[in-house]
């Protein structure tokens, strides 16, 4: 299953109250017809994303030396877009169908509104795929040289299956880091004294905003 996540600020003159109905009626729209190999989705607000904050808002880098855990507590709120495709083929008909009938004046609503809008494509690797009951995100960035797979085994250490998924962005692909862990809590495995040196684990809570 692939995620297409989408981060959004919107402009300085939009209200957070009408950017979120507009985001809202969106995904009530894909939910009501929903494209081949859609899956769901899901809207959070979030504050302190590093990719919007360092570079789109002025904030500084996010914290943490080697094995970090930081808060993300930075000064942005931006929201978070999570949609679900079965594969590359659903994500390029999800593509051509929101701009399509059905769904184009909602998805011009959004895009009218936002003033920062960046996105990314990742690979659930392990876990399963329940937005909904995951309000913790915690972004992991591995050190150059480190195999890959040692991380992926770390990670899923601890993190309750049911509940949490591990994901892996594909092809380099997004601002955001290469590992999302979402869950309800931490997982030991990306605690300060589990990662490597010269990794990073943000982790960022959630509000909910639609899920479906």
């Amino acid at each position: 299953m692939l995620a297409y996540i989408s981060w959004h600020l919107p402009a300085a003159t939009v209200e957070a109250a009408a950017f979120e109905q507009a985001l809202e009626r969106f995904h009530r729209s894909l939910a009501h017809r929903p494209p081949s190999g859609f899956r769901g989705s899901a809207a959070f607000r979030a504050r302190g994303l590093p990719w919007l904050a360092q570079e789109d808002a002025g904030a500084g880098a996010v914290s943490g030396g080697a094995g970090a855990v930081s808060g993300g507590a930075g000064p942005v709120a931006g929201y978070e877009d999570w949609y679900l495709v079965d594969g590359w083929s659903a994500l390029g008909v999800l593509e051509e169908a929101a701009v399509a009938r059905g769904h184009h004046s909602s998805h011009a609503a959004v895009a009218a509104m936002a003033g920062v809008s960046k996105g990314a494509i990742y690979r659930l690797i392990e876990g399963l795929p329940r937005l909904e009951r995951a309000p913790l995100a915690v972004w992991v960035k591995r050190s150059p040289g480190h195999a890959p797979v040692t991380i992926e085994d770390l990670l899923a250490d601890g993190m309750e299956r049911d509940a949490a998924g591990l994901w892996r962005r594909c092809l380099g692909l997004g601002p955001a880091p290469e590992y999302c862990l979402l869950a309800a809590e931490p997982p030991a495995g990306v605690s300060p004294s589990r990662l490597p040196a010269g990794w990073r684990a943000t982790a960022i809570s959630r509000e909910l905003l639609w899920s479906g």
